[in-house]
């Protein structure tokens, strides 16, 4: 008889932006860990918190003498035990967005269509898919054994497929622009869909909904935001230096910047121009301020980029299309290149698009803003007005490069935000993954300029990542391992290399709790083994995972197959193949169900969706 054990996997996903400023929010996935202890099973549909990251293993009981080796080691063996892989060469993945002149997505090209450019040096791909928006779920057939009741798997007519996140940038949002996109959110999300599903974060961590079709909630929250700057917002300054400017004085010794800076504090202060000392003061109080204000945005730009990291681990864990739109003025990052490109190759690898909206909507030259300060000398004052002008779109360009990065829209220079929401918050019916391999590539952390042309244009246009940072690094090939399996549980993509089938049952001992179980099925047929030492090897990763209505995780398990399977076993088992069960407690209600399946030898993969509702 085959050995069992479960590894039950949990998440918390409560509140998970609270803290924020004291620490980085840490979420993802723990697959289960060697044990020898049996976890405790879950309390019914109850979502489960994973363990603290610190908290060590139990004790391993001192080790007894050795057994005599078995003569006949059992064929199959089931625990919770994580497969090993091999590894993986370092892939770069680019996203590309092709569009017609209409600017259209287009679908339908292939791998050799392509260029891609790595520091100008023309790159092999070696890895291409074309991905498109939505997509079918697969039903799976009912067990007609045992006492259980067979689950019907087709999946619900409202069984979520998008997930939408709306991120407000309430550190950088003045009170003004935070009104007018919280409004046009709001009428926007009214035109979601059935099968959508929406959220609410914010920079500053302070306020957040969970993924839900609930509207009340989501206007209720939209009404809760306010801007929330880490640094004195609102406060009048002197003098009044953008992070572009102060970062120009104080980190790249711009002269100009400096005496245009120096004569507009010694406008605010009222400081007398005949007095010889008024500028050589002035511009010691500007060198002070754009250290300051260096330092205040620096800090406000790592929280916002360490949120939107947060929020696409989280969306990572939705079984569905996600979406990120991001609502700002933007900001720059001067001094966090390397944490930008870790956003675009986290939403890349978790399958999430970044979108964009300029919350200020239409540019107004602060040149001709009466409410601006003006300097005692006007030629300075026309060049501070050039460097705002800089600034807006130095803050404009990082809101690009997120989209772009990742397959997204940016939408900017335009005061219809709710049209800006309707356009960013649909995907592309198209998109394109290129991946390849950068031979001796140096693991000095430095910057790669891409960039992907297309052989034949005929009118088409590219949208692609700008570049990426080399890891300082090697991965982990378990680390990886884990972290494709975790990437497929939660996607809706169904994949089928593997000949393995999905099939559910429920039993339900009283009105108040079920019993689910997810069931494996392998065609040993087709199955590709490795012959040694007279038995037919290959190892299968099982992760089965539940999801509630609204795609929030509520409880998975991971399971290791064993198999060293002889001839005659293989072609007894030929028409009836193997199957393995996970079993979860859960109340009643409507549940979508994931599999995902892994082989060691042939490093394939296959995944199922199914749904179960238990009345």
């Amino acid at each position: 008889m085959p050995k069992s054990g479960n590894s039950t996997v949990g998440y918390g996903n409560r509140g998970f932006l609270s803290g924020l400023l004291v620490g980085i929010v840490c979420l993802g996935v723990a697959f289960g860990q060697v044990g020898t202890a049996q976890t405790p099973p879950p309390q019914p549909g109850t979502p489960q918190t994973a363990p603290p990251p610190n908290q060590q293993p139990p004790a391993t009981p001192p080790a007894a003498a050795p057994a005599p080796a078995n003569p006949n080691p059992p064929e199959t063996v089931t625990h919770d035990e994580p497969a090993t892989f091999k590894a993986r060469v370092n892939l770069v993945m680019v996203p590309v967005v092709v569009r017609d002149k209409q600017g259209h997505a287009v679908g339908g090209l292939h791998q050799e269509d392509f260029l891609l450019f790595d520091k100008s040096k023309p790159q092999v791909i070696t890895k291409f898919s074309i991905e498109k928006s939505g997509g079918k779920a697969k039903s799976a057939e009912p067990d007609e054994k045992g006492p259980e009741k067979p689950a019907d798997q087709s999946l619900p007519a409202d069984a979520p497929e998008r997930f939408v996140a709306y991120v407000f940038d309430d550190i950088h949002l003045n009170a003004g622009d935070l009104m007018r996109v919280r409004d046009a959110a709001g009428r926007h999300m009214e035109t979601l869909g059935l099968t959508d599903r929406a959220a609410i974060f914010t920079t500053s961590g302070q306020i957040e909904l969970e993924f839900t079709d609930d509207r009340a909630k989501f206007h209720d929250t939209l009404l809760r935001l306010m801007p929330r700057p880490i640094t004195s917002g609102g406060i009048a300054r002197c003098p009044d230096l953008s992070y572009y400017m102060a970062d120009l004085i104080a980190n790249k010794n711009d002269q100009i910047a400096l005496n245009a800076a120096a004569y507009e504090t010694m406008a605010c202060l009222n400081m007398d121009p005949t007095d010889p000392s008024s500028l050589p003061t002035a511009t010691r109080m500007t060198e002070g301020a754009a250290r300051q204000e260096v330092s205040n945005g620096s800090q406000e730009t790592r929280v916002s980029l360490i949120v939107l990291k947060a929020v696409i681990r989280r969306m990572s864990a939705m079984p569905g299309q996600r979406t990120i739109i991001l609502a700002s003025p933007g900001f720059i990052a001067p001094e966090q290149r390397p944490e930008e490109t870790e956003v675009m190759d986290a939403a890349i690898h978790s399958n999430v698009i970044i979108s964009s909206v300029d919350a200020r909507g239409l540019y107004t030259d602060s040149t001709f803003d009466a409410s601006q300060r003006s300097s005692m000398n006007a030629n300075f004052g026309r060049i501070k007005a050039q460097y705002d002008r800089e600034a807006a779109r130095a803050q404009a360009d990082i809101l690009a490069e997120l989209a772009t990065g990742t397959g997204g829209s940016f939408f900017e220079n335009n005061n219809d935000l709710e049209a800006g929401f309707k356009r960013v918050a649909t995907a592309p019916e198209y998109f394109y993954i290129l991946g390849f391999s950068p031979q001796n590539l140096k693991l000095d952390g430095s910057f790669h300029a891409l960039k992907v042309n297309l052989k034949d244009p005929g009118g088409l246009t590219s949208q692609a990542r700008r570049g990426y940072y080399a890891p300082k690094h090697l991965t982990d090939a378990q680390e990886n391992a884990k972290e494709e399996l975790r990437e497929a549980i939660f996607s809706r993509e169904e994949m089928h290399e593997l000949p393995v089938d999905l099939h559910t049952q429920f039993f339900k001992p009283n009105e108040e709790t079920a019993k689910v179980t997810v069931l494996m099925h392998v065609d040993l047929k087709r199955l590709r083994f490795r012959k040694a030492e007279g038995r037919n090897r290959n190892d299968l990763t099982i992760v089965s995972a539940l999801f509630d209505r609204n795609g929030n995780y509520v409880t998975g398990n991971q399971k290791l197959l064993e198999m060293r399977l002889k001839d005659d076993t293989i072609e007894k088992r030929a028409e009836t193949g193997l199957t393995v069960r996970s079993s979860f407690d859960v109340k009643p209600g409507t549940y979508l169900v994931r599999l995902v399946v892994r082989d060691a030898e042939g490093q394939l993969m296959s995944a199922a969706n199914g749904s179960i509702e238990i009345p």
